[in-house]
């Protein structure tokens, strides 16, 4: 089973945790340094592998887990890393829950909070191979470990490029000032971020223009200095007279040359007590494991008072009837959508209205139109529920698929929203309508299927409509909205928390710092609010509320992520007075089920809407995202994850430094823009 982005990774029990590790896990800090051969080790992470297998799923013996240190030696710095002895047990590391000083594990640290038979899968595709099938597979002859180990004097690096944004592993490419592309290091947990923010005690990292993932890497003396600024088109005119200056007041130097710049390269160049320091909240150190794909702001947007908003009662039936003319036909289907988005629709009127809202029914239709539409849907709906009702039990003996659907969808529908009166009871004929719909919709969209999460959506639209029908038509339309957010490959879903995290990083810098601070930047306790759009964050009755609201599509797109950004607004304080770490986080956020009032929520979202529409110097991809720019809307992003082809030691990769060059701006800022994946420079292998 492929467990999709949250989905647990395996646990593996037993073993002796930590032992046989080579004292690792039980090295003590002094001070933050420790003496290791009369050199001074600046900084050290354990759990960086080495990844020789080219294979999606990897098996224990082509990891090869290791430590990566920064190294004072004398007056040189070194970046050192060197795998573990070959009695290591590897698999124990990968895997194991807990160890000696309560390091997180990857599960911990990426995990989104749902249980465990919530993970986005996929029950089409190839089954990963089980322990046991890679150890019959036969004994391999691997290379020693010890020919993996390289050390490298920070003098001779030239950059560092760091993977997409995800919530998968996160990996670094060290690159040297003679093209050599040292093979890629995964951290499996986690531990990009401090290793960059140690880096920029000996060296000051830039973010490329050409390439929002790759860090160029300089000195900190004048001439690189004055070099960076060339190489970052930073200002018309040549930057050497620049540099003193700047050092001096960057804030001023900078005024005339630009007017956004990433919070990293500020940092870097921040001057206090003749050293070079990085502030606090550094983006490219604070945040480097998930960055969003977006521009980062420095000079943050200027954003007024956020307005008092108060919600309208709801849509009657009465007012609903008012707005149809004789023919049936909606008068000004603009003004009803404002209305409903101001207050909603009343259970009497959202029968009808929800028909509307998900296409189901053409605004424009007159009441014959729609009797004519539903006879030819009614048709439609039943011509492929009898495709899986035909199929024989023989048959389905030889059709996997279909048999793993269906064991799927009901498991699913026995657990769906069983404390309503609607669904409860075991011979419930709502529970069969809903399995029923969940099938024929795996006939109707056999490209995705039934995924996990499908029935949570589809139960509030039957206890609206109460007709398998009209259920299945609009459920369709709603998913037409949310399908990608189910894709196998979580693109769709990487996308929006990338872009929650842009909007934050806008509206609340300190927040977004502090989460950052806490391993919490990738957002993934949000995971299931945008999955299925909060339907277990609210009440059933709620949640009927919200949905209608946004089915609207006002008064922007991708409404859905500034209802998530009210609630850690709502959240905003006892989050960052509380002193809560990365679990105490996801617990907190977890505990909001059912404890939040949608009416409060909404009106925070369409506080923070009408702010950042009245802020003038708004960035111009929070604009796009929001709708406010001038003829461009959002799209969604094709741009695809992918991690480095591993390498054996036979084998030799070029790589390019640098992807596809974004187009140039019209005016000075630095933009981050979404790369497409480029191939190849000399690799470095043993």
């Amino acid at each position: 089973m492929a467990a999709g982005v949250g989905g647990k990774r395996p646990n593996q029990e037993g073993g002796a945790n930590g032992a046989g590790t080579d004292g690792l896990f039980f090295r003590k800090w002094l001070s933050g340094r420790m003496e290791l051969g009369g050199c001074r080790v600046a900084f050290e992470k354990d759990g960086v592998y080495l990844h020789t297998s080219a294979k999606r799923h990897p098996d224990q013996d082509s990891l090869i887990p290791g430590v990566i240190r920064i190294i004072e030696k004398g007056s040189d710095t070194l970046l050192q890393w060197t795998p573990i002895e070959e009695s290591s047990d590897a698999a124990q590391i990968t895997y194991t829950k807990k160890d000696p000083v309560g390091c997180q594990t990857e599960e911990e640290i990426f995990d989104p909070g749902y249980e465990p038979d919530w993970a986005v899968i996929s029950t089409v595709g190839t089954r990963a191979r089980t322990q046991e099938e890679t150890n019959a597979s036969g004994p391999k002859s691997p290379v020693p470990r010890g020919q993996w180990a390289f050390s490298l004097s920070l003098s001779e690096l030239k950059s560092i490029r760091k993977s997409k944004p995800g919530l998968g592993w996160s990996y670094l490419i060290f690159i040297t000032k003679d093209g050599i592309s040292i093979q890629a290091l995964h951290f499996h947990r986690g531990g990009t971020k401090a290793l960059l923010k140690a880096l920029c005690k000996y060296v000051i990292l830039a973010t490329s223009p050409k390439d929002s993932r790759l860090y160029l890497v300089y000195t900190h003396d004048s001439y690189a200095l004055s070099h960076s600024f060339d190489e970052l088109q930073l200002f018309d005119d040549s930057s050497s007279n620049l540099v003193s200056r700047f050092l001096q007041d960057p804030y001023a130097a900078t005024f005339g040359g630009f007017s956004k710049v990433t919070n990293f390269f500020r940092g870097a160049l921040h001057h206090e007590d003749g050293v070079i320091q990085h502030s606090h909240g550094d983006p490219a150190a604070a945040n480097v494991e998930d960055e969003t794909g977006f521009e980062v702001i420095t000079c943050q947007a200027r954003l007024g008072e956020r307005p008092s908003v108060q919600r309208e009662a709801p849509v009657s039936e009465q007012e609903w009837e008012q707005h149809l003319d004789p023919d049936g036909r909606v008068r000004d289907p603009v003004a009803l959508r404002r209305r409903i988005f101001a207050g909603g629709l009343n259970m009497s009127s959202r029968k009808e209205a929800w028909k509307c809202l998900l296409g189901y029914y053409s605004w424009d239709n007159t009441s014959e139109e729609n009797k004519a539409q539903v006879r030819r849907k009614t048709d439609e709906y039943f011509r492929m529920k009898l495709q899986w009702k035909s199929v024989s039990e023989e048959q389905e003996q030889r059709n996997s698929l279909l048999r793993g659907y269906r064991s799927l969808i009901e498991r699913d529908v026995s657990r769906t929203d069983r404390n309503n009166k609607f669904y409860e009871g075991s011979e419930n004929p709502g529970l069969v309508l809903l399995n029923d719909v969940l099938m024929t919709y795996c006939m109707y969209n056999f490209d995705l299927g039934y995924v996990q999460g499908m029935s949570d959506l589809l139960s509030p639209i039957l206890y609206v409509t109460q007709n398998e029908v009209d259920a299945f038509w609009c459920f369709c339309g709603f998913m037409e909205l949310v399908h990608r957010n189910f894709e196998e490959s979580q693109e769709s879903m990487k996308r929006q928390l990338s872009q929650l995290n842009l909007l934050l990083r806008v509206l609340d810098p300190p927040l977004c710092d502090f989460l950052d601070s806490k391993e919490s930047g990738t957002f993934c306790f949000c995971f299931r609010w945008i999955l299925i759009w909060f339907k277990r964050e609210f009440a059933f009755s709620e949640i009927l509320q919200l949905w209608e609201v946004l089915w609207t599509g006002l008064p922007c797109p991708n409404f859905h992520l500034l209802v998530a950004c009210g609630i850690l607004d709502a959240e905003r304080q006892a989050l960052m007075n509380s002193g809560f770490g990365f679990n105490e986080i996801l617990k907190h956020i977890n505990e909001l089920t059912m404890k939040m009032s949608v009416e409060d929520i909404l009106c925070r979202a369409e506080a923070i809407y009408r702010q950042l529409a009245a802020t003038p110097d708004l960035p111009r991809n929070v604009q796009e995202l929001l709708g406010l720019s001038e003829g461009k809307s959002p799209t969604p992003s094709t741009d695809t994850a992918s991690s480095p082809q591993p390498l054996s030691p036979s084998q030799a990769q070029e790589m390019e430094l640098t992807d596809s060059v974004s187009p140039s701006q019209p005016d000075s800022s630095i933009e981050i823009l979404p790369t497409e994946e480029a191939s190849t420079s000399q690799s470095l292998s043993p």
